[in-house]
């Protein structure tokens, strides 16, 4: 088995004891962390000097659609359901395995080259099978699944029958749910509410908690589609969930913003957990998820870009950032502290979706999915790192910090190159897929 070793390094743990080693060596065995403390002996592993560098666990998205990737700029300065109804949904819906393969590849290189290693993703309703083969090609730790939405309010498109949509997603599960060891997990996705039947919704909270895998939905994000929410089902999205059964520890609720105060608690004692998704929130209008509330709740919280035509990248330094900023004038400057942010790129959103015991935090035995980092740059120069790494990291970090990322032990970026995919093909493909999406639209 292959061995790494990084000598040298400052270790932000993010483990509940030791948080910040400095001058700390780990040894990367296989796919596990077999070591961490000074001077370790590894004469057959590959030696990475890291003197003066970061190493942390690679960040943990709790919400991303790799299928609209290429739709990035192609849907600025409207509000949600505008959004979806008028660009989004119209070229989802123009979407060919081709098309979707290449936005899932897009998506999973940006990512990788800042620092990602584990993404929830949502597809989109159709092809889903190449979001699935991007992923299992690229070595990127994933649970992803096909959206449902068999209203009949949605668009002909993309609406299917409630009995298409489940057997899709669980012909989908049967093929793809542990692939390549675990590192691909399949997931239901309802889209929200208002894409969705009651019926559908019932029995997905039945299918999953027999197969043990993860709901994936939307939430209280935008307050008209919660105004219709409540005219459809008379009670708020979560109040709604709960009462179907749909809430439960692996259920992940994007968004949360308008919630009643009852709500929070439902979250608490249901175990669900939110993906916390600012940059998006704040360009689409929507609001401003009450973070520190939920966290005060015992709500499990994890973060994530949203779709790049939302946000518009999918860079997790410029989601702590505006996560920890936004807080600020609400609840005053030390109300979401740059460590708690931080717990929630990486430990926090590993806890958000059930797989803290294998990643999220450099600890022996877990999962080696980690980043390194180097603050020589001119935007995070002086070295405020040397006495708080963690402040570097939210306040002054960028993709362009991300020297190497690894998931499983592999490494599948470092410094510019990616050992999975070529980039310059990814340019080419991805703009002449979207080029022909626009004339089928």
């Amino acid at each position: 088995m292959a061995q790494t070793l990084f000598r040298n390094a400052t270790v932000l743990t993010q483990d509940k004891l030791r948080r910040v080693l400095h001058g700390t060596d780990v040894l990367v065995d296989g796919a596990r962390i077999a070591g961490l403390g000074p001077a370790l002996q590894a004469p057959e592993a590959r030696r990475i000097e890291a003197d003066g560098k970061l190493l942390l666990p690679g960040f943990v998205q709790t919400h991303i659609h790799l299928c609209q990737t290429l739709f990035r700029g192609l849907a600025d300065d409207l509000p949600l359901l505008d959004w979806l109804r008028e660009r989004i949904w119209p070229m989802e819906a123009a979407h060919d395995p081709d098309s979707l393969y290449w936005s899932a590849q897009l998506g999973i290189a940006e990512m990788l080259a800042s620092g990602t290693t584990c993404v929830l993703d949502m597809a989109t309703v159709h092809h889903t099978e190449s979001v699935f083969a991007a992923l299992e090609q690229s070595g990127l730790r994933a649970i992803s699944g096909s959206a449902m939405m068999d209203d009949p309010s949605c668009p002909p498109g993309l609406r299917e029958t409630t009995a298409q949509s489940i057997e899709g997603s669980m012909r989908l599960l049967e093929r793809w749910h542990g692939r390549q060891e675990g590192r691909l997990r399949y997931g239901f996705a309802p889209r929200f509410v208002l894409s969705c039947t009651e019926p559908l919704l019932r029995e997905v909270a039945l299918l999953a908690a027999e197969r043990g895998v993860h709901i994936h939905t939307h939430a209280a994000e935008n307050r008209l589609e919660t105004d219709l929410v409540h005219q459809r089902c008379g009670a708020g999205n979560i109040a709604y969930f709960d009462r179907i059964g749909l809430l439960g520890p692996r259920t992940v609720l994007a968004h949360c913003i308008w919630l009643e105060d009852a709500e929070y608690d439902t979250l608490a004692r249901t175990d669900s957990a939110v993906t916390h998704c600012p940059n998006s929130n704040l360009k689409l209008g929507s609001g401003i998820a009450s973070v520190p509330r939920l966290l005060e709740h015992g709500v499990r919280v994890g973060l994530g870009s949203d779709g790049a035509p939302c946000n518009n990248t999918l860079d997790m330094f410029s989601e702590m950032r505006s996560a920890a900023l936004i807080q600020k004038p609400l609840h005053g400057p030390a109300s979401f502290r740059a460590q708690q942010v931080l717990d929630l790129a990486t430990i926090g959103g590993a806890r958000a979706l059930g797989l803290d015991a294998e990643i999220g935090s450099i600890e022996p035995g877990k999962r080696a999915d980690l980043q390194l980092v180097s603050l020589e740059r001119l935007h995070s120069w002086p070295q405020v790192g040397a006495s708080d790494p963690v402040s570097a990291i939210v306040y002054c970090g960028g993709p362009n910090n991300v020297e190497l990322t690894m998931v499983d032990g592999r490494v599948l970026y470092e410094s510019g190159r990616f050992a999975t995919l070529d980039s310059a093909e990814v340019h080419k493909k991805s703009s002449a897929a979207l080029q022909k999406l626009l004339e089928r639209l």
